[in-house]
């Protein structure tokens, strides 16, 4: 599982010739990362003296952040896989009409696949964006600078997770999901568009 190797050889693998694990393994990760920075700032302020009032809203948004960093985590080996399937599909036999037909089908499926997994991963970044929020509204000061960080991060992932959707959707047949992705994916960025700024500038006037 690549979720379980060491950060040098995922960094390594990331830096090599080999073709995955790539950039949409990358914006998992930072994803993911930006999920555990605000499980650390919620982790360091429940339970400490002068958070009593936010410590309710703290372990709700904990909850979520972990779920979310399970997904995020899940999604690197997707992005794997999904680009190891398309990979194969160009390798596939082109003699006959047959093999020609039989191998255009396979690679718009694993086209379509590989746009939904980095929408996935797009859809999870922004629920981790706003989760930032309250870690930047209500987290512990001495560790507040982290929620920023973690938002960066979930933003990264989420402009890098769409550029993934991009490069695939264009060679879609199939316009009609082609567009109801894209579509999908432009409310997505717009619906988080000046929240990061807004987030890091909330930070920043707390340090």
């Amino acid at each position: 599982m690549i979720k379980d190797k060491s950060l040098q050889v995922f960094l390594d693998e990331l830096a090599s010739s080999a073709p995955t694990p790539g950039g949409g393994s990358g914006a998992a990760v930072m994803g993911a990362m930006g999920a555990a920075l605000v499980s650390m700032v919620c982790n360091l302020t429940v339970g400490k003296k002068g958070y009593e009032e936010v410590e309710d809203d703290l372990k709700d948004v904990l909850k979520q952040a972990e779920a979310l960093r399970d997904r995020m985590t899940d999604m690197i080996r997707a992005d794997v896989e999904v680009f190891d399937r398309l990979m194969a599909s160009y390798g596939l036999p082109k003699e006959t009409d047959e093999d020609k037909a039989a191998r255009s089908e396979e690679i718009q499926a694993a086209l379509k696949e590989a746009t939904d997994v980095p929408l996935n991963c797009a859809r999870a970044c922004a629920e981790a964006i706003e989760l930032c929020r309250g870690a930047a509204e209500k987290g512990n000061l001495n560790v507040i600078s982290d929620a920023g960080v973690a938002v960066v991060a979930a933003d990264a992932a989420l402009k890098s997770a769409a550029l993934n959707v991009y490069i695939n959707v264009g060679s879609i047949k199939d316009k009609a999901f082609a567009e109801e992705r894209s579509t999908e994916l432009e409310k997505i960025l717009k619906g988080v568009d000046g929240q990061t700024s807004e987030i890091y500038e909330l930070v920043k006037s707390k340090l």
